[in-house]
């Protein structure tokens, strides 16, 4: 394994798959979401071992980049709403949408889904 593997460096070639989680923004190469899932939401994405599950909770469509070393210390991450997740490279925002599926299982597991193409659906009641 090389040291680059080992720590999760990206080498330029690899930059065309990275993708971001839709859930957290945690950005990682495909084959890494793949054999190691999420690091912050495995327990509900489940995308461990299946291409269609990264395919389905992550987007190649991402915009910005911040570095995390210290989560609960960093008052980005709390404006990113990442501060309870573990340091690393997150998206600033990420286009797509979940599979309905994935967002009641979500639900079902105490989960709020807000999501993180800087457009939230606030919905305002009609009287």
């Amino acid at each position: 394994m090389s040291i680059a593997q080992q720590y999760g460096f990206t080498t330029p070639h690899q930059a065309r798959s990275l993708r971001a989680c839709m859930v957290c923004s945690i950005i990682q190469v495909s084959s890494k979401f793949v054999s190691e899932g999420c690091p912050n939401c495995e327990g509900v994405l489940g995308m461990k071992d299946s291409q269609e599950a990264v395919q389905e909770c992550t987007s190649a469509n991402w915009n910005g980049m911040i570095a995390v070393a210290d989560p609960s210390k960093s008052w980005v991450a709390r404006w990113q709403r990442v501060e309870t997740y573990v340091p690393g490279m997150y998206a600033v925002q990420v286009i797509g949408k979940l599979p309905q599926d994935v967002l009641e299982r979500m639900e079902d597991n105490g989960m709020r889904y807000v999501p993180r193409d800087g457009v939230e659906d606030v919905g305002v009641e009609e009287e």
